[in-house]
């Protein structure tokens, strides 16, 4: 049998993994003095309102190499094939720990996807993985697809605030106040190298979806796989932009929202895309 294991930072609820049989780590998120888990003591909409209201700084953990270690044991006794397809190795140290454990086990049956992404660009592999494992491909097989489709995954994203940027330090005070002052919003992706990049950047929201526009029309969409607009928390530029991919003959497969481990990072109100390109 072969498992199809990710983090938390795949932003798969903890029902669709159920119903899809997949298994998810737990990414671990520190806000103030408490540690949270999405889907076990805190729900997306609670940790966006729980961030809103503190000027804390949401911070996440790393799945350790123990805790894989410990999953593939188990995956092993029960003498599965593992594919763990996981948030990109240059945003967190998780995948490293998968590789680690690994290492230490020692075991051809363990296969290590880097999505070079997050959220659900790894949805997006996640549920091609399954597809493949119905229509009896092997384990091998699968990887070495992911492997090549990872590639042609775009992920854009425009923020409405640049408060939480300033917060996780990626940027400084002085930057954030002058992009506030001009309403500057910023459209991010994770490239080809797996790091979170800004592409382009526009001065008022509307603009900011003309540009992600601009980008989907330049890379094209491809109809053989789902395409799905983005949120964190708020719908109303989501919405706006789902509007604007309508009357742009773009239809997307559903609306689907940001998790925290994420989120922490982008903030409330951001909006965007996910596709496979031709």
């Amino acid at each position: 049998m072969i498992k199809i294991v990710v983090d938390s930072a795949s932003d798969i609820t903890k029902e669709e993994a159920l119903e899809k049989k997949v298994d998810v780590l737990p990414i671990e998120i520190t806000l103030g003095s408490k540690i949270y888990v999405e889907g076990e003591n805190i729900t997306r909409d609670a940790f966006y309102e729980m961030m809103l209201s503190q000027k804390d700084f949401a911070k996440t953990s790393l799945v350790s190499p123990q805790k894989f270690v410990e999953y593939f044991e188990e995956q092993m006794k029960q003498h599965n094939e593992v594919i763990y397809i996981g948030l990109s190795s240059k945003l967190s140290g998780t995948f490293n720990s998968a590789n680690l454990a690994k290492q230490e086990l020692k075991s051809e049956n363990i296969y290590l996807v880097d999505s070079l992404s997050a959220s659900y660009a790894i949805k997006i592999l996640v549920d091609i993985a399954l597809q493949m494992i119905k229509s009896g491909k092997t384990a091998e097989e699968i990887f070495n697809f992911l492997e090549k489709l990872k590639k042609k995954i775009k992920i854009y994203a425009c923020l409405d605030t640049l408060e939480y940027l300033k917060r996780g330090g990626r940027i400084t005070s002085t930057v954030a106040f002058l992009g506030e002052l001009v309403n500057l919003k910023p459209i991010i992706t994770i490239n080809q190298e797996g790091k979170i990049e800004v592409v382009s950047k526009a001065l008022g929201r509307t603009r900011g979806m003309a540009n992600i526009l601009k980008l989907l029309d330049k890379s094209k969409a491809s109809n053989q796989y789902p395409k799905y607009i983005l949120y964190s928390y708020g719908n109303v530029n989501c919405d706006q932009f789902e509007q604007k991919l309508l009357k742009n003959q773009y239809e997307m497969n559903g609306k689907l929202q940001i998790g925290p481990t994420i989120g922490a990072h982008i903030g409330p109100e951001a909006f965007g895309v996910v596709y496979v390109e031709e």
